[in-house]
């Protein structure tokens, strides 16, 4: 559980704030830095524009030391300033709701809903900041072409997500994100989230739908009378 909201709370600093983006100094041809920026213009472009967003994804999350990857898919719903709504369907249900730093974490199965804190549960104020849009991945994250010969769909370069400063820390598990966006529309299209571990989770998104006016209640989690409510860990 605290896996998959680790890997939401990373893969939503991509989805909310990648327009905010900006290619720095690296060493790298200037035909591909060219085009790592006008990705990142695209890119600004879109989801200045974005004030919600619903969208179905898929994850598939490749855990080192495993053969088989794990799969699962569900739909997802975010609304600027600060609310999510990440909802599991398969293979089993679970909703994860986001509301400023109020996080609730509900698993119909166990009958529980798990309460905390995104800042103290993601160990980090990134993902706060981001989904308020108080913060820029620049401040954050390195951004450059991804490496190898690989091109998304379209033939667009994938964005490489480098943190800055990173150090080896259990707490801050994601060592690199590479970015795949739609050709035309340039709203994100795949995250590859590479841990310090080795484990890789991949989200594809699909049927994005921008601006549909969600209201607030799409957000509000009411808990049944039968569910036990648990406290977060706390990560130090």
């Amino acid at each position: 559980m605290m896996l998959r909201l680790l890997q939401v709370a990373a893969c939503v600093v991509c989805i909310v704030m990648a327009g905010t983006a900006r290619a720095g100094d690296f060493a790298i041809d200037d035909k591909a830095l060219v085009e790592v920026q006008d990705i990142v213009k695209q890119l600004q472009a879109r989801y200045e524009k974005t004030k919600d967003l619903q969208a179905d994804f898929t994850q598939q999350t490749r855990i080192e030391g495993f053969e088989r990857p794990v799969t699962s898919s569900g739909k997802v719903y975010i609304k600027k300033p600060g609310r999510l709504r990440w909802d599991y369907l398969e293979p089993a249900t679970e909703q994860i709701y986001v509301n400023q730093d109020d996080v609730k974490v509900y698993v119909p199965e166990h009958k529980q809903v798990l309460v905390g804190k995104l800042t103290r549960m993601a160990a980090s104020q990134a993902p706060l900041e981001l989904l308020q849009g108080a913060a820029k991945l620049e401040e954050s994250f390195e951004v450059a072409p991804a490496t190898g010969k690989e091109r998304g769909v379209g033939g667009l370069r994938l964005l490489s997500l480098t943190p800055k400063g990173q150090e080896i820390d259990p707490a801050k598990p994601v060592q690199r994100i590479v970015v795949e966006v739609f050709p035309k529309t340039y709203f994100i299209r795949t995250v590859w989230l590479h841990e310090i571990n080795g484990n890789v989770a991949t989200f594809e998104f699909s049927s994005l739908k921008p601006n549909l006016g969600l209201g607030n209640d799409v957000f509000d989690f009411k808990a049944p009378p039968d569910v036990e409510v648990v406290k977060a860990p706390v990560l130090n």
